[in-house]
Parts: C-alpha cells; structure tokens; sequence
C-alpha cells in the first residue's frame, strides 16, 4: 500500500513543491537585482548614479557616459533598462514599456525620489511603446506560453507514434511548428494584441520546435519520469522566469535560469524584433538552436543505442531489452499496437515489442500466415501476416498478458499466452502442422 501510495502522490507532489518554490519565490515582492542604467549629465548625473547605488545595494548596475543622446540610445539598443540624463531644470529619464510596465514604474518610483530631493520634477519618456491593447507590456508572454506549452504536450502525443522513425518525427514537430506559429501570428495581429512584423512567426517556430524537439530527444532517458520532468523545465521552470515579471525584477537565481529557458529567451527575441528594430536578438535565437539541437543530437543518441540493442540481439541471438518511451497519460497516450515490417533496425526506426518465427513440421517457414494478438479479455489488438521467411513483429502493445494466434490454410492454428513487461521484447515462435484430411479447423494446438 505505501509504494502504491509513493507511485501515485510523488508526480503531484513534485509539482506542488515546484510550484512553491519558484512561482512565490520568483513572483511575489519583485525588486531590481542589477538592472543596468545608463546615467549622463556630468557631475549631477554621477551623483544621481551614486544615490541610486547607495538606496538600492545590488539593484542597480550603473554606467555614466557623457552625452545624453548616449543614455537614450542605450535603452533602444537593449544595453540598459533605463538611461537617465540630469542637468537642466528638469531630469530626464528613457525607459520601454516593451520591457514591461512594472520594470518602467519601477525605475520611475526610484528615480523620482532622487529628482525630488533636489525639487526637480522628472520627465519620464518611453522610448518603446507597446500596441494600443498591451496596457502591461506582458501579452508576448501569453503568446509564447501559447507556443511553447502544445510544443511540450506534442512530445508526449508523438509517444504514441510508434512506427514514425526520428526523421518522421522531426518532419512532423516542423509542421505543426509552422502551423502553430502563423495562426498565433494572425490572431494576435488580427486581435490587435501584436504588431505585425513578419519576423514574429520565425521566432515562434523555433520556439515550438525547441520545445517539442529536446522533450522528443529527452523522453526516453528519463523514462517515467518524463511527465515531472518536462512540465518541470516548461511548465514551473518557464513560466515565472519568462517576463510576467521583467528578468531585472526577478531574483538572481531566477535571472540565470531566465538566460537559459526557452520560453525566456523567445519572449525577448519576440520583443527585439517587435518593439526594438532587431536589437538583442541574436543571443535568443542562439539559445533557442541550441535547445533544437540538443534535442536532435539527443534523439539521435537513443537511436544508437537501440540499433546496438538490435544489433547484439541479431548477432547473439539473445533477448535484448528495449526502452519504451514513457507516456503522459496512460489513459490518453497508450502506444497503438502496430504491425511493423521485418527487417533490420536501422537508427530512429520502431522496434518491435513482439516478435517470432511461423514453421511448419519440416521447419521451414511459413508464409502469409495469418498472426492475430488479442488482450486478456479476448479483445482483438492487432493483426498481421508473416513474411516470406515467416517472421512477424508488432509494436505499440501495453504490458500485460496477451494471447498470441496463429492460423494457415490447411494446418492446425496455434495459440500462445505470454506475459507483456515494459520494456522487453518477446519472442514468441511456432510450429504448424499440417490438418488432418476432415479435421476441424477450430481446433488450436498449444506449444509450449
């Protein structure tokens, strides 16, 4: 009873966990942790740079140049958050509501105590305005858990796709890839909520395909485990990290894995191409290939393994385990049995979960007899014929008992009952003699 109890409360206790510790943590008292700021105006702008560093310790990074057009231009060009130009009668600050509303208010709040201790008001400018219905600077980060999320959940379904080698996989994570990425594309720009620069769709695209790819390529190394940890990396991971809270906001464990996350770091290039001409773009998108290409070289990687499984398995004529990718949801995600052609394994191609030989009495092979495999209940998985040397495989089948049928003109069927674990290959072979002239075809001989 404890370990049944264990294996069914330890994925929602991990996600509880995770959801504490880095939903609150990273979201509920957000304060600047090095936002970089650019001060110019001379001795008054040192001074201001100074006063912000002594009322915030480690809240701000700050840099002084010399003309005020260097301030402004820092903040278009993605290097700070905020340029800040002092002397005259009224102070200057640039910030972009792009970065977020909260990050803007932020640095008007702390910025405004120290114009008002010398009762000077301050001028706050935005020099990156958001479209008319983004009040918050955020919707990027709806549509990108929008295009990340599915990316995930596209991985698990494709669990279920036991006869698609990698390249089929792969071919698959692009298409819907693009078509995810242009209709999200055309209902933010037709709703209003997006501009409508056509470089947001490329953006997307990788985003959907990072995430699908490297949870495809990660499934089979963390096994049953792979629900916790893929809704860990793009679920709890991702979300807090992504800009709901602008990354100089958020805490500095939360800012490197904010530098790292998929979702971060498309919800940035998103915002470069959208609202800063480019600027800021190129470290996103390299994070974003390097997660695509992680998850293919990770794929590839599993398919070697299997191939030397296979390979051992035909040279030493041994049973040789087979990891089965783990599903999401057992209920929903079950792999569909499959009859698979007999051949050599070759990289990223499905291997068979069953497998055996037909003879006849002088053993020699079979052909075109018929294999039908039927569950505990009698109900009927799957069906295949055998090949010219008498061979038959199928894949996709659940653990559990299975009642395995053979049957040929003119010879007496045979049945077997074999017990299915995840994992293994079974091999199941037989030995069909000929019918008597006048002897009932429903009669099943067994061998064991």
């Amino acid at each position: 009873m404890a370990r049944t109890l264990a294996e069914a409360m330890w994925f929602p206790a991990a996600l509880f966990l995770g959801f504490l510790f880095c939903f609150a943590p990273a979201l509920h008292a957000p304060q600047p942790h090095h936002a970089k700021v650019v001060v110019a105006g001379g001795a008054q702008g040192a001074k201001a740079g100074a006063a912000l560093r002594g009322q915030h310790p480690g809240g701000f990074d700050v840099t002084t140049v010399t003309r005020a057009g260097e301030a402004r231009q820092a903040v278009l060009d993605r290097d700070a958050v905020a340029g800040y130009v002092a002397g005259g009668r009224h102070p200057v600050l640039y910030v972009a509501k792009a970065n977020g509303v909260s990050l803007a208010q932020t640095l008007t709040r702390n910025f405004s105590h120290i114009t008002a201790e010398h009762e000077q008001r301050l001028i706050v400018e935005d020099v990156a305005p958001t479209v008319s219905k983004d009040l918050t600077g955020t919707t990027l980060v709806y549509f990108g858990t929008a295009w990340s999320v599915p990316g995930y959940l596209l991985a698990t379904t494709l669990l279920r796709a036991v006869t698609f080698n990698r390249r089929r996989k792969l071919m698959t994570i692009a298409g819907v890839a693009v078509l995810f990425s242009l209709v999200g594309f055309l209902v933010g720009t037709g709703l209003g909520y997006l501009p409508g620069n056509p470089s947001a769709p490329a953006i997307a695209f990788l985003l959907t395909t990072a995430v699908a790819t490297f949870a495809s390529g990660l499934a089979p190394f963390v096994r049953q485990y792979f629900p916790a940890v893929g809704m860990g990396l793009f679920i709890v991971l991702s979300i807090p990290t992504s800009g709901v809270v602008p990354a100089p906001l958020l805490p500095p464990f939360f800012q490197r894995v904010h530098a790292v996350m998929p979702l971060a770091n498309a919800v940035d290039a998103l915002r470069g191409v959208l609202y800063f001409d480019g600027a800021g773009v190129l470290e996103p998108v390299l994070v974003l290939g390097a997660w695509i290409t992680a998850g293919v070289v990770l794929m590839g990687f599993d398919a070697w393994l299997q191939h030397r499984k296979a390979a051992r398995k035909d040279g030493g004529g041994e049973q040789e385990e087979v990891v089965e990718p783990p599903v999401d949801d057992p209920s929903l995600e079950t792999p569909t049995p499959t009859a698979l052609p007999v051949h050599p394994h070759h990289f990223g191609e499905p291997v068979p979960t069953l497998q055996g030989t037909v003879r006849d009495g002088a053993r020699q092979p079979v052909r075109h007899a018929a294999v039908t495999v039927m569950d505990a209940g009698g109900r009927q998985l799957v069906r295949s014929t055998t090949n010219a040397r008498g061979e038959y495989a199928v894949t996709g089948l659940s653990e559990g008992y299975l009642s395995i049928v053979v049957s040929s003109p003119g010879r007496k069927s045979g049945v077997h009952r074999r017990l299915l674990r995840s994992g293994a290959v079974v091999q199941v072979d037989f030995t069909m003699h000929d019918r008597p002239q006048g002897a009932s075809p429903r009669r099943l001989s067994r061998r064991h």
